[in-house]
């Protein structure tokens, strides 16, 4: 197990481009200093022994050590003892709808990167609980088991987008018997079901997926991400907007929440439905209905000593910074006596 205990320092890498800028102008104010001698032609006869490809080392010698001096703050750990604690905790799995109609922005910036928001911040909240994640479209996938993995969770949340899934639409019901079969075998009533969409269902029978599920004893959630009124879908390309999809009318498309599906699939699964606005996305309601659930002790493995790694960047820092340090500007003799010997011949 690998993991970055200060990864926030990072940030300071962004002071390369800085340091690259001030090189860059420090090179041209010493030209134009110059060259106010003279021809350059004249001053590298009147200085022969300056090296400017020296000068270009030492500062990549300096970046170097800067870059390896951040990871050395960040300080990597790799954990070197797996151990097997019990825990108490439900089994939750969050579907999240990633169709073409969450890139709407009637939820800012965007539905989708709403519904992100918030389930990292439930994320933060969980204690014990097990956690997964499919996506649907067209069709579902897991995105991620079901783990007690935060970390791991936090990072295949980041990548999710509406263009992984190449089928197109709403399949509700497809995600809920996905999750089902996710959870396993296991009976009990410390499983639940988070259902995050627009609710523009249209590929198959989602009642009737939430009802095979509370048979099982799980709880279906569903939080509705858009307005009533609806929003137009913007259509980017290669990061820019374009203008927003248009049907074979060449009318714009405008994606509407359905709330009555969601508030029946919730009803049918004894769980809740929440309307998520830009204030609240809804999962601190949902959270504390999952925490009315019976919970479950299980037996989870987890990486409970890490070993910091720090002092190898550091001390590479040290002896490129050694090596900066003792690097003449000055062209070496040997250098002077090799381009003395091409003059002479």
């Amino acid at each position: 197990m690998f993991q970055l205990e200060n990864k926030y320092f990072l940030f300071a890498l962004g002071l390369i481009p800085v340091f690259m800028v001030i090189y860059w102008l420090l090179n041209r104010w010493r030209k134009k200093s110059l060259a106010a001698y003279g021809s350059m032609a004249i001053i590298q006869q009147l200085f022969p022994d300056v090296s400017t490809s020296k000068r270009t080392w030492k500062f990549i010698l300096f970046i170097l050590a800067f870059i390896l001096v951040i990871i050395g703050i960040v300080n990597p750990q790799v954990g070197t003892k797996l151990e097997e604690v019990k825990r108490k905790g439900a089994d939750l799995m969050i579907c999240l709808d990633v169709s073409n109609s969450m890139n709407a922005e009637d939820l800012q910036p965007n539905r989708l990167e709403k519904a992100k928001q918030a389930i990292s911040k439930l994320i933060n909240k969980l204690e014990g609980d097990r956690l997964g994640i499919i996506v649907f479209g067209g069709e579902a996938y897991v995105q991620l088991p079901i783990t007690t993995d935060y970390s791991a969770a936090k990072l295949f949340l980041e990548s999710i987008n509406t263009g992984m899934i190449p089928t197109q639409g709403t399949a509700i019901g497809n995600a809920i018997n996905l999750a089902v079969e996710s959870f396993g075998k296991d009976e009990g009533k410390n499983k639940a079901i988070v259902v995050i969409t627009d609710g523009e269902n249209h590929e198959d029978d989602a009642i009737k997926a939430a009802e095979a599920a509370a048979e099982k004893g799980i709880t279906i959630h569903t939080i509705g991400m858009g307005s009533a009124d609806g929003a137009p879908i913007p259509v980017y390309r290669n990061g820019i907007r374009e203008g927003y999809r248009k049907d074979n009318g060449g009318n714009t498309v405008v994606t509407k929440l359905n709330e009555q599906i969601l508030q029946e699939i919730a009803a049918t699964g004894s769980g809740i439905y929440v309307r998520a606005s830009n204030a609240d996305a809804g999962l601190n309601n949902v959270l504390s209905a999952i925490d009315k659930l019976e919970k479950k002790q299980f037996d989870s493995k987890i990486y409970s000593d890490y070993e910091d790694r720090f002092q190898w960047f550091i001390a590479a820092a040290l002896v490129l910074l050694l090596i900066e340090l003792s690097l003449s500007e000055r062209k070496s003799k040997i250098y002077q006596r090799l381009n003395l010997f091409n003059d002479q011949k």
